[in-house]
């Protein structure tokens, strides 16, 4: 199986797995298209075919295949319509049998860079990364190649979607084999240029050897946290598995802080309090979001059990953000830590990172503190009327470096370079 992954939305990443498995099928290998993306599904409305039945169908004795609606032009392509949103399904269910028999599988992913996507992504024996011309395209892709080589499934390569040709910015992505580009055409289905794009660009994966599809190794021991003055003060992030508890007033700003996380790598955002659309239109009105995040609401009886079931399913070295974990803290103290201890043991074992974003004083918060590796306390100042709000993030508690005392100046707003390290002003007297 190969995934067709790429994080910013709207690249095209329907398009081109509907143009690889045709060109497949042209190369006399059949294929099947199966749609992930169980939010915006898009591969049955580009063929005129029902949503009927979803891969969420396929049973234990059931062969994908038999799920397939045929492509109305081209025999040997089949489809598979993704999940609705209230069907549940695995990807590893699929089985590696497909191939051998044969037929080539392509799994059209969705956006972003969340668990909806690394579920398909992970079980695949490769990924084509696909992006357009723009910068924020560009960096999408770039998570996502990072996202696949954390998750160890090779890079087949990139399609440059929508370009006539390769951008400067993709020549430099290294072991990322450039596959092709696909021109920009007003009806891409029924175009015979595109076709030739495509065609091309199956040549050229079904001559890859090994080495072209080898991983460079990952390079690295620590994880950024995506605020450049925090990471830079941190020697490049946190290590992999840490637990942070972010401690600030409500009205300081710190979601700049888990937003720009967000950015980083594949987060799970789970509010406690915020609506999904309320924090998906957040992270987008900020500086950030070109990869959105998957967001969850938990706030019901049942929050602590949920988010357990939740963390289970984090993939390797992703972002696990708990926005506010006030109401969590409110509940019953034994229960309480012995889902912190659940949250811990599953962020070390996928050597990701949490964010637990504390505001109000709770008293179960002495629980939060000691189970976190590193708190950052963030102080908001207003030096005087028409003056700029200052921030300053301070580290009481930093496992790797207990000798961590200085203070941090942060900047909200657009992204902001390395800032200078300084104390924060002094209260006024009677402060």
């Amino acid at each position: 199986m190969i995934a067709i992954a790429g994080a910013k939305g709207g690249c095209g990443k329907s398009t081109v797995t509907l143009g690889l498995a045709e060109a497949f099928a042209r190369a006399d290998t059949p294929a099947l298209a199966i749609d992930a993306d169980r939010q915006l599904p898009n591969l049955h409305v580009m063929v005129d075919l029902d949503r009927t039945p979803t891969v969420a169908t396929l049973g234990s004795e059931t062969d994908v295949r038999e799920l397939a609606q045929q492509h109305p032009r081209v025999p040997n392509v089949g489809i598979v319509p993704a999940p609705t949103s209230a069907q549940t399904f695995e990807y590893g269910s699929l089985g590696e049998s497909l191939d051998a028999d044969g037929v080539q599988v392509l799994i059209d992913c969705p956006s972003g860079a969340g668990p909806d996507v690394v579920d398909p992504l992970s079980q695949a024996a490769g990924v084509i990364v696909v992006t357009t011309h723009t910068d924020r395209s560009l960096e999408a892709a770039e998570m996502t190649i990072e996202m696949a080589r954390r998750l160890g499934v090779p890079v087949y390569g990139a399609v440059l979607n929508q370009c006539s040709e390769v951008p400067d910015r993709a020549t430099r992505w290294e072991g990322v084999p450039l596959l092709g580009c696909v021109p920009e055409r007003p009806s891409p289905a029924e175009d015979g240029e595109v076709d030739d794009a495509f065609d091309d660009i199956v040549e050229r994966l079904v001559t890859q050897s090994p080495t072209d599809r080898a991983s460079p190794a990952y390079a690295g021991d620590r994880l950024p946290i995506g605020t450049t003055e925090i990471d830079h003060r941190l020697g490049g992030g946190l290590p992999p598995g840490s637990v942070v508890a972010l401690v600030a007033d409500p009205a300081s700003q710190a979601e700049h802080v888990l937003y720009r996380a967000t950015d980083v790598r594949g987060t799970l955002y789970l509010s406690t309090e915020r609506s999904r659309k309320s924090v998906r239109r957040a992270i987008e009105s900020s500086s950030v979001g070109s990869s959105p995040p998957t967001i969850r609401h938990v706030a019901d009886e049942g929050a602590l059990e949920e988010i357990v079931d939740l963390i289970g399913k984090l993939p390797n070295s992703a972002n696990l953000i708990v926005d506010s974990i006030d109401d969590l803290e409110r509940r019953d103290r034994s229960a309480y830590v012995s889902f912190l201890d659940e949250l811990t043991e599953r962020i070390a074992e996928t050597g990701g990172l949490a964010i637990l974003h504390c505001l109000e004083e709770i008293p179960n918060r002495s629980a939060t503190l000691r189970a976190a590796d590193a708190v950052f306390e963030l102080e908001t100042v207003a030096p005087g009327i028409g003056t700029d709000v200052e921030h300053y993030l301070s580290v009481p508690k930093y496992r790797p470096d207990a000798s961590f005392t200085e203070t941090i100046a942060l900047e909200f707003g657009e992204r902001s370079s390395v800032g200078p390290i300084e104390s924060p002003p002094e209260p006024a007297d009677g402060g």
